[in-house]
């Protein structure tokens, strides 16, 4: 009976089958600190997006700019039957908004870096030149009798998104005359915030042109909405990593390793909206969905690198495993379950030395150190657990070219996909290569025969 009970046991240590189940529960129980270290990239990427509200908040936060519209009051008269009977007479004023013919958006963009604690925030100052004109407003396409006109109270709104930041003071040249803007949109209902300057148009005045400079401070990035019959926008900035955003590429761009350039050229029978509006009329959610411009990025947020890092957590330990699994296999050396369990908990801090290392080095910097702490860390250890010194370099070189790999993949993005099936393909491909004579009946017997003295 002890006899049958002992090569039982026996049988069961020496199966590679249990043995690989063994790894695998210990692969999963390796995913609490990994989903640990998750949750810790999500919190400090979040205090970065508050760090980066907060100076926005006081600096000036990502800048939209709408405009400008020349706004029109008039006075709307309707006939309303009273309670006895009698018919009533109502008015009540309203604005019709125009948009103008050509409109020409020149800026350039000076960034510049803030900091909150250990966080970064990037921010710019935008100087723009706007100019353009208008054609005299042509009340009949909008039903509205010409005696009903205010010209008076015609003032030219532009939209600003956050109007706070504005630097200095600002005037148009409207016809040649100076005007002072106001703060507000006026009747322009369809930009939340901005500026109004009131313009004078006479009866006789067929062509009508502005220009005027502006001032703003701003973050992360900016956008304008086409509002010409033509628009054309140049922007240029000192900042090498920009991302063009919004309804239209550039027809034009020059991208350097300090500095571009990018040009759009806009017709109005691309957007959603026409050239003349009532303030009955909302427009906002076509405006805004018609906008454009560029953010400036982040060339390596190491928060989101270190995100994508840890999705590949359970691949390096699952690899790693089958490296010394290999070697129990194929050299007949015994490693006990603690001890995979403490090469997968090396495996596990490099995520945390590269997500706080990062915070103060920079992305690239601390994914060297980390990965070389850990490498040295496992080859090391690895010395004791498999029992030879070039053993143990196998898998530290291992262990190294997995993290060289990871690093391939995090800095291709877009050809991750197929970097990582062409590597999977490769690692599988070797993993049966070293295994083809090995007869899996017997593997692992004379390693039970020969445990090692702490076993």
């Amino acid at each position: 009976m002890r006899d049958s009970v002992e090569r039982i046991a026996t049988s069961i240590r020496s199966s590679q089958t249990l043995r690989l189940f063994s790894l695998g529960f210990l692969a999963l129980l390796l995913q609490i600190p990994i989903s640990m270290i998750s949750g810790l990239v999500s919190e400090r990427q979040q205090r970065r997006d508050e760090a980066i509200a907060e100076v926005s908040s006081k600096w000036g936060e990502r800048q939209s700019i709408t405009g400008p519209a020349l706004v029109v009051p008039y006075a709307h008269r309707w006939t309303e039957v009273a309670a006895g009977g009698q018919q009533v007479t109502r008015s009540e004023t309203r604005n019709a908004i125009f948009l103008p013919e050509r409109l020409r958006v020149r800026g350039t963009i000076d960034s510049e870096v803030r900091h909150r604690g250990i966080f970064s925030v990037p921010v710019y100052k935008l100087g723009l030149v706007v100019d353009g004109e208008f054609a005299r407003p042509r009340f009949s396409e909008l039903g509205i009798e010409p005696a009903l006109v205010d010209w008076k109270r015609a003032h030219l709104a532009v939209g600003i998104s956050d109007a706070r930041a504005i630097q200095e003071a600002t005037a148009v040249s409207w016809n040649g005359q100076r005007v002072d803007y106001l703060p507000g949109t006026g009747g322009f209902t369809d930009a939340a915030k901005g500026i109004h300057a009131p313009v004078a148009i006479a009866d006789t005045t067929q062509r009508l042109a502005f220009a005027f400079p502006l001032s703003l401070n701003g973050s992360i990035g900016v956008d304008v909405a086409p509002f010409g019959q033509k628009t054309d926008v140049d922007i240029q900035g000192d900042n090498g990593h920009p991302s063009f955003q919004g309804n239209w590429l550039p027809t034009e761009r020059t991208v350097a390793s300090d500095s571009f350039k990018a040009r759009w050229s806009i017709s109005f029978l691309g957007r959603s909206y026409p050239q003349a509006w009532t303030s009955q009329t909302q427009m906002r959610q076509a405006i805004d969905s018609s906008r454009f411009g560029v953010e400036l990025v982040d060339p390596v947020d190491h928060y989101r690198m270190a995100a994508r890092s840890v999705k590949y957590a359970s691949l390096f330990i699952l690899l790693t495993f089958a490296t010394v699994w290999l070697m129990e296999v194929l050299s007949g050396v015994r490693v006990h379950s603690i001890q995979y369990l403490l090469l997968g908990g090396a495996l596990c801090m490099f995520f945390l030395l590269e997500l706080s290392l990062s915070e103060h080095l920079g992305f690239p910097v601390a994914y060297a150190a980390a990965s070389a702490a850990v490498v040295a860390m496992v080859a090391a250890y690895s010395v004791v657990v498999v029992r030879s010194v070039n053993r143990a370099l196998v898998v530290g070189v291992g262990v190294a070219l997995l993290y060289a790999y990871l690093y391939l993949l995090l800095m291709n993005e877009d050809y991750a996909l197929l970097i990582g099936s062409l590597g999977l393909f490769a690692i599988l491909g070797a993993i049966m290569f070293a295994t083809r004579r090995v007869n899996w009946y017997t593997a692992g017997a004379r390693a039970v025969e020969s445990p090692l003295p702490h076993e």
